[in-house]
């Protein structure tokens, strides 16, 4: 062969090389999975020597080296990684307990120097300790011979681990010694590898601080008020569930609906940031427990107006039975009877606007205006007469349901606009794109009546249908509502069963959730177990 021709040939080599070494470049920065990775480096440097064994260490956080794999082809054995099978070897320790470095284990020299070492047979080495390794060849009939280890550095040239290989081979499948060309491709591989290895322990990183930082918000959301603590905590538990089952379903209209790895992280980080705007709403209104409630309980105003409507009617019995103490027993009688009922009316109305103002019960027409003729009581202070209920007083007793007036419940609803707009301000990366319309659509319903866009069933993701069920049957089982008792299980998804019934929420999903049992599983662990009851699951079930 001509000169030329084996230039070329040469030529032609190495662009395969080339290009075969930006192919495993290409893998590695694309691979996800920590496992994975390690065994991609480890296949890569099998490729170009055909190295019958492969052992990949990591430096932990004691600064030593741990067994990530062993793989070994002759012996057909793999452990660590992917395998499941655990390595019982432990870590290389780096330095000696005297303090003095480990140079006598080749492979924590190489970690310690972050040198290269190529050695041609482990038998006649007299630099390096391997008397563990001929002591693993007695014992499987092993032959070691060839050694190529390698350090892995990050793009700051920091040494993260070691890659090491045994027994370079031929094409016959005979052990050979490895070539200086080997070892420069293995050194290239080692470092695109711990480059890759290195972004992604940089993107989890910023991953888990991002997690931390939204787990902070929702946090303090739920500590601003002693009343809805744990409800951001709790909403991704239930969300995600009922996730796992619609993606696990093979039967009705999301049999064919899964999602991939980004999408659920995506719906995980949107259930923690499901009410993120709640940090605008006054604590006042978020722990309303009472409906005259605002900073304080003001119910303790009213009862000391009727300790005045006490006095009063004392005073006017003395002042009466002094004028008539001439007067017949009879007539005596009558004003103490008087007395006496006035004193039980009075009792009987301070019970009762003590009873309506914790907003357990419907204000039916009968009893709000039992709450105007109370605010007529004839009343006076400092002289000036004035209503015994003020008309403030009287809007919020007067509330038909629960403890908020209008304006309060349009302030607390707003939570979900300042959501929505704090979200949609967000730097997003395009796998988390969509947070803001699955956090933001949890208070839609399926017929349009929900708010804040009124949006309808085929206008809003399956992500933020699932939310909804999920904020739903956590607000109804807490316990640590200020309006409220936690619902027992059967009340709960009765109510739910009619909000289904009124497409207030999705009936498919709502389906899987009793069929396959969400409800009962997170009750299980996170619900009082006097709320647990049986519930009547075919009720709820469509087919």
């Amino acid at each position: 062969m001509s000169e030329i021709s084996q230039l070329k040939q040469r030529i032609s080599q190495l662009q395969g090389r080339i290009a075969h070494l930006n192919e495993i470049g290409v893998a590695l920065s694309s691979e996800k999975n920590t496992d994975k990775l390690f065994e991609m480096i480890l296949d890569a440097g099998q490729k170009i020597t055909n190295a019958d064994g492969r052992t990949l260490y990591m430096k932990n956080q004691d600064g030593n080296l741990d067994f990530k794999i062993l793989l070994n082809e002759s012996m057909k054995t793999h452990s660590g990684g992917t395998s499941g099978v655990k390595i019982p070897f432990y870590p290389v320790k780096l330095w000696l307990d005297e303090g003095s470095p480990n140079h006598a284990n080749v492979s924590a020299y190489v970690a310690l120097t972050g040198k290269t070492v190529h050695i041609d047979d482990a038998y006649e080495e007299d630099g390096f300790d391997f008397s563990g390794t001929k002591g693993f060849d007695q014992k499987t009939g092993f032959r070691s011979k060839s050694f190529l280890t390698v350090p892995l550095k990050n793009h700051e040239d920091d040494i993260i681990g070691v890659m090491q290989l045994i027994n370079a081979r031929d094409k016959d499948g005979n052990v050979i010694n490895f070539s200086d060309e080997m070892q420069a491709q293995v050194e290239s591989i080692a470092s695109q590898g711990a480059v890759a290895l290195t972004n992604k322990k940089l993107v989890e990183e910023l991953k888990t601080l991002f997690e931390a930082f939204i787990k902070l918000i929702a946090v303090a959301i739920d500590k601003k008020s002693p009343y809805t603590g744990g409800h951001c905590e709790r909403v991704p538990i239930i969300t995600m569930m009922l996730a796992d089952a619609v993606e696990k379903t093979d039967y009705g209209k999301y049999k064919d609906f899964s999602m991939n790895d980004d999408e659920r992280y995506e719906l995980y980080i949107a259930s923690w940031l499901h009410d993120c705007g709640k940090v605008a709403t006054p604590p006042h209104i978020v722990d309303k427990g009472t409906k005259l409630e605002t900073i304080y309980d003001r119910i303790g105003l009213i009862n000391t107006r009727f300790e005045v409507l006490r006095r009063n009617a004392k005073i006017k019995y003395l002042e009466q039975k002094v004028g008539l103490y001439e007067a017949s027993e009879q007539t005596i009688q009558k004003i103490k009877d008087d007395y006496d009922s006035q004193l039980k009316q009075i009792d009987d109305d301070q019970a009762f606007i003590e009873h309506v103002n914790h907003g357990g019960e419907f204000m039916e027409k009968n009893l709000q205006d039992r709450v105007l003729d109370i605010a007529k009581y004839p009343y006076s202070e400092n002289g000036i007469e004035k209503p015994f209920l003020s008309d403030e007083e009287v809007n919020n007793l007067n509330i038909p349901k629960g403890t908020l007036t209008d304006e309060e419940r349009t302030i607390i609803n707003d939570h979900i606009v300042i959501t929505i707009d704090m979200l949609q301000k967000l730097p997003y990366p395009k796998q988390l794109k969509n947070v803001p319309e699955f956090a933001g659509g949890h208070h839609e319903k399926i017929d349009g009546t929900g708010y804040p866009k009124g949006l309808k069933g085929d206008q809003m993701s399956v992500q933020a249908k699932m939310m909804a069920i999920a904020d739903i049957y956590e607000a109804l089982t807490a316990a640590d509502r200020p309006y409220k008792d936690g619902k027992k299980l059967s009340q709960a998804m009765r109510i739910m069963g009619y909000m289904k019934n009124d497409y207030h929420i999705d009936p498919d999903l709502f389906e899987i959730f009793v069929k396959e049992g969400i409800y009962k599983k997170y009750a299980g662990e996170y619900v009082d177990s006097v709320q647990i009851d049986r519930v009547q699951e075919d009720d709820f079930i469509l087919s």
